[in-house]
């Protein structure tokens, strides 16, 4: 990519004053997952982007996953992962991996990353201050008894005391999607479901999910950039948005359906993709608005 020249830098600039006026003092959260977890140049791009948010005032939390690491994991120790719909079926031994992986190694590494970029980042998981309560997932499918996948969360409440007082604070969060049990057992709880839950908790200004895609596509292959509510359960019913991308784009409608002002599905694979959605007029994804 050539360099920018000087009157360009100043257009880049012009065209984000807006935004960082409009957004100042509001909460982003961001579900950090995909390629953009494992692709040195874009894990480098990610940190300075949250950095950058922080240091105009907003107040990013983050959410991340960790699939392809948890799998990793499990191929190392002779497991391997099955799903049904989208989730990880987890028994007692995969629960300790998680934990072990999403809590210890991948949030410990965003952790550092934001901080070398001159970032205030703190880690947790839905366990510390029982701040993610949840109870156990049976998921129903058509036709079918509920099924039973082990360890896995549905989520009945999230206490924000914790991660506001660590805003307040000028540090970032990065919360790992573990909860925690009336009986102090851990579940494993889909990132997205987290992610889009703790932004309608905080009332946040938006819910960014990062992804392996460019986002929403009509069944011709064709990017959907500005949806209503409306639309994605027209998109739901007709077969359009089907397998991983349910559990996804569902956390998405439902914050945008209780209070989160826009929603927006990015491609994590594109360098500073954060910045490109939050302050430019194109953006890089789709955007779900209230």
């Amino acid at each position: 990519m050539s360099e920018l020249i000087p009157s360009e830098k100043v257009a880049v600039l012009a065209e984000a004053l807006p935004y960082i006026r409009q957004f100042a003092g509001c909460t982003i959260v961001v579900k950090y997952g995909g390629n953009a977890m494992t692709d040195q140049a874009l894990k480098e791009g990610f940190a300075q982007d949250i950095v950058l948010l922080k240091l105009v005032g907003i107040n990013p939390v983050v959410v991340h996953g960790g699939g392809p690491q948890i799998n990793e994991a499990l191929e190392r120790m002779g497991k391997e992962g099955t799903f049904v719909q989208g989730m990880r079926v987890t028994d007692q031994e995969t629960m300790q991996i998680v934990e072990m992986v999403l809590g210890g190694s991948v949030n410990k590494e965003i952790v550092s990353l934001i901080n070398q970029n001159g970032g205030k980042a703190v880690g947790i998981t839905g366990k510390d201050g029982h701040s993610i309560h949840a109870k156990k997932m049976m998921l129903n499918i058509p036709n079918q008894a509920p099924v039973d996948i082990g360890q896995v969360g549905e989520i009945e409440s999230i206490d924000p005391t914790l991660i506001d007082l660590m805003t307040s604070e000028d540090f970032i969060p990065v919360v790992a999607p573990i909860g925690v049990g009336s009986n102090g057992e851990a579940f494993n709880i889909n990132a997205d479901l987290v992610a889009g839950k703790l932004a309608e908790t905080l009332k946040a200004e938006k819910l960014i999910l990062m992804t392996n895609t460019t986002g929403v596509l009509s069944q011709t292959g064709e990017l959907l950039t500005n949806l209503s509510p409306q639309d994605v359960d027209n998109l739901f019913a007709d077969g359009t948005i089907h397998g991983g991308m349910l559990p996804k784009i569902s956390s998405a409608l439902d914050a945008a359906k209780n209070g989160v002002r826009s929603v927006h599905i990015i491609d994590g694979r594109v360098k500073h993709a954060l910045l490109l959605e939050i302050f430019t007029k194109t953006g890089v994804g789709t955007m779900i608005h209230s």
